[in-house]
């Protein structure tokens, strides 16, 4: 697929909506205002358009980069495309990542970080069918599950220390919901705000076990740059983080407040409907993916050496990373923890 980029202010989403609106320039702290050159920022998300990037959408429908001097190009992601080699083949500026590979550029000794981390909790889960006796963590340890080849080398180490889960259980995972809808005694790999509603419409009223709440930390929904971005172009950089969190913000309030970036993403990605969307800023509400810990007192996109600490040492003990490991090249907390949407 091809990638999409997006320069569409206040105005022009409110006529995709059917009504018209002046820009309004309100006098912010680090933000410009006045007439002038925009400074180009390209931001590569990491899937089709959707309510889990709806922050972003935000401050592009609404004007919020601009406000801050930024004309930034969002670009639209798709299965075909891997972020990360476009970060590092500097076709790219800033890409939605994770902590994940914020480690692995320290482990492969690779000039790129983490600055900001949208999603406090990583969205991951498995999922379960009712009434079968799978409904904690430990329950499913010797059990059936179905896993992609990403989640064997990510979160599965994570599980297998932590339940005792093994190998043999995992069944491949093929990104369809037949084979767990057609047997109550197998669970599957998902993401928060997608797969369960789909089970839903189909019908069963899944058990959701959150990596997260089971203490795995890895940060997403990440923004990683190069170091070179990060030293040499500090207030532009600065800018983007506090208009991103600006627009999550505005975005996490749902209904009117999102419909600009709801927009947006529909029309970018017509699988996208009313109610999917509706149900992905429920659920990242009510688990607290966006505000939860730190972010509830140092604002939306907080990190910490703490929690990164937590994380590296977790996927040290499985295994994944080596250990001595200097993690904090992983990130900078220059131009986080400012407050914004605390």
């Amino acid at each position: 697929m091809s990638m999409t980029k997006y320069r569409v202010d206040r105005r022009q989403a409110l006529r995709l909506l059917g009504g018209t609106a002046a820009v309004s320039l309100v006098a912010v702290p680090g933000a410009r205002v006045h007439a002038q050159t925009l400074d180009k920022v390209s931001y590569q998300t990491n899937w089709r358009a959707e309510a889990e990037h709806g922050g972003f959408y935000l401050a592009v429908a609404n004007g919020i980069y601009k406000k801050y001097g930024i004309d930034c190009d969002l670009r639209m992601g798709g299965p075909q495309q891997n972020p990360s080699q476009m970060l590092l083949g500097g076709r790219v500026d800033m890409i939605m990542s994770s902590a994940f590979e914020g480690l692995n550029y320290v482990k492969e000794n690779l000039p790129f970080l983490c600055i900001a981390a949208i999603f406090q909790k990583d969205p991951r889960v498995l999922i379960s069918h009712p009434n079968v006796g799978n409904d904690t963590f430990p329950d499913l340890k010797g059990k059936p599950i179905l896993i992609g080849a990403a989640g064997r080398t990510s979160y599965w180490p994570f599980l297998r220390v932590k339940f005792g889960y093994t190998d043999d259980q995992i069944r491949p995972y093929t990104f369809n919901m037949a084979p767990f809808l057609a047997d109550k005694n197998i669970s599957q790999q998902g993401f928060l705000s997608n797969e369960p509603y789909a089970i839903m419409q189909a019908g069963v009223n899944p058990v959701i076990h959150l990596l997260a709440d089971a203490g795995f930390d890895n940060y997403q929904t990440t923004i990683n740059i190069s170091k070179k971005m990060a030293d040499e172009k500090k207030d532009l950089v600065q800018r983007f983080v506090n208009a991103s969190l600006e627009g999550w913000a505005e975005y996490m309030k749902g209904g009117a407040a999102a419909e600009p970036a709801n927009v947006i993403i529909k029309r970018d990605n017509p699988e996208m409907t009313d109610d999917k969307i509706a149900y992905s800023i429920k659920v990242m509400n009510e688990k607290g993916i966006v505000r939860s810990g730190d972010a509830l007192k140092l604002g939306i996109g907080a990190m910490t050496d703490d929690h990164w600490k937590r994380f590296y040492d977790q996927m040290t003990e499985a295994g994944v990373f080596p250990s001595g490991l200097d993690y904090k090249k992983a990130y900078s907390l220059e131009f986080v923890n400012k407050g914004i949407g605390a």
